[in-house]
């Protein structure tokens, strides 16, 4: 059989079954850190086969004006220079409708709404969305994407019964009164991990999507208790969440594309009594997807998941250059940066285990 891009002959299909050409991914959700570790992350982006990239805004203090959601690009831009950086902005308190339009005009492309405390720099996230509303209505008039981190915070201190495993589950009626209260508002549920998350994106209307994650189509619950390397926010769930998650981007439905939350961490914040949340992808980011998506038998559908359904979304023009996968084995290296100081090093996901697929050089 050979692997042709059905959609898109112009981007030139292999002549045999050893190799994929696509057009260069987006990653519709993709932490790069700050300061000199920005600076040695950015690069990765481009090498695991992406040209555009949705940056989080959740460094400290949190990108919350557009000044500095422009310097943060600059920065980015001068890191690599070969990537295309889309903004978003922290949600909090002191956003206003006036910072939105400003936002617009030079270029954000989102706002991303974290839940209080849940997960990395997130001291600054939501604790009620109505007060928000005039901030959402001026973001579905200008057409800022609401990128949401779809968690109740847990309350099972004080009597409650959420936790990681159902806090995604909690948030879901928030998100369908989001929906029903701004229809217009395009938004994004982030990093979905559950079969309810699934299917409450499916059953909303057509300005509701959701990022998927390389990794969250991989791991369940028991690869990561106890394994820090594997810990994120939200966590991986059961094996019946994870077939929820392989069934629909199998299907080619176009409100579910690729947001690899690509989240590094030090060696040292990660093997430790209480691992930082985060999985890091992006320096192999295709030839995970490409091994995952060849194993469940949906090759056929990495390039509308990896490089068109978000473009759709988003209403951005598709990339014109491409990337070349070849069905070469390629082991993922034990840690990036290893020439950091000890303990600087980053693990990535699946590290010193053999994936199916590679970039050709």
């Amino acid at each position: 059989v050979q692997v042709i891009s059905k959609r898109n002959n112009r981007f030139g299909s292999m002549a045999d079954s050893q190799h994929l050409v696509l057009p260069l991914a987006d990653d519709l959700h993709c932490h790069l850190r700050q300061g000199a570790f920005m600076t040695q992350l950015a690069p990765f982006v481009r090498e695991g086969g992406c040209g555009r990239v949705l940056v989080m805004p959740n460094l400290t203090p949190p990108v919350s004006t557009t000044e500095m959601a422009m310097q943060y690009k600059k920065e980015l831009q001068a890191a690599d220079s070969s990537v295309e950086y889309l903004m978003t902005l922290y949600l909090t308190p002191a956003l206003t409708p006036e910072e939105i339009r400003k936002a617009k005009a030079a270029g954000v492309v989102g706002v991303k709404s974290y839940p209080r405390g849940v997960t990395t720099n997130s001291e600054s996230g939501v604790e009620s969305y109505e007060v928000y509303y005039p901030v959402f209505e001026a973001m579905q008039e200008e057409g800022l994407i609401l990128n949401i981190h779809g968690e109740v915070p847990a309350n099972h201190t004080t009597g409650g019964d959420v936790c990681v495993l159902n806090a995604e589950e909690k948030f879901l009626t928030h998100l369908e009164k989001l929906h029903a209260a701004f229809p217009r508002l395009r938004i994004v549920l982030e990093h979905v991990t559950t079969a309810a998350a699934v299917e409450t994106v499916k059953r909303l209307g057509p300005t509701v999507a959701a990022t998927v994650t390389a990794h969250h189509l991989e791991l369940v619950v028991d690869d990561w208790a106890g394994r820090g390397h594997n810990f994120c926010k939200p966590v991986a769930k059961f094996p019946s969440d994870r077939s929820a998650l392989r069934e629909v981007v199998a299907s080619g439905n176009p409100k579910f594309f690729l947001g690899s939350d690509s989240a590094p961490h030090p060696r040292k914040s990660k093997e430790i009594h209480c691992a930082a949340a985060g999985v890091f992808t992006s320096p192999l980011l295709l030839p995970y997807l490409a091994s995952l998506f060849d194993s469940i038998g949906c090759l056929d559908k990495l390039e509308d998941f990896t490089s068109r359904f978000g473009a759709q979304f988003y209403s951005l023009p598709r990339q014109t250059q491409t990337v070349t996968l070849q069905r070469v084995p390629v082991t993922v290296p034990n840690s990036y940066l290893s020439h950091n100081q000890a303990g600087e090093d980053v693990v990535p996901f699946k590290a010193n285990q053999v994936l199916n697929w590679s970039i050709a050089c």
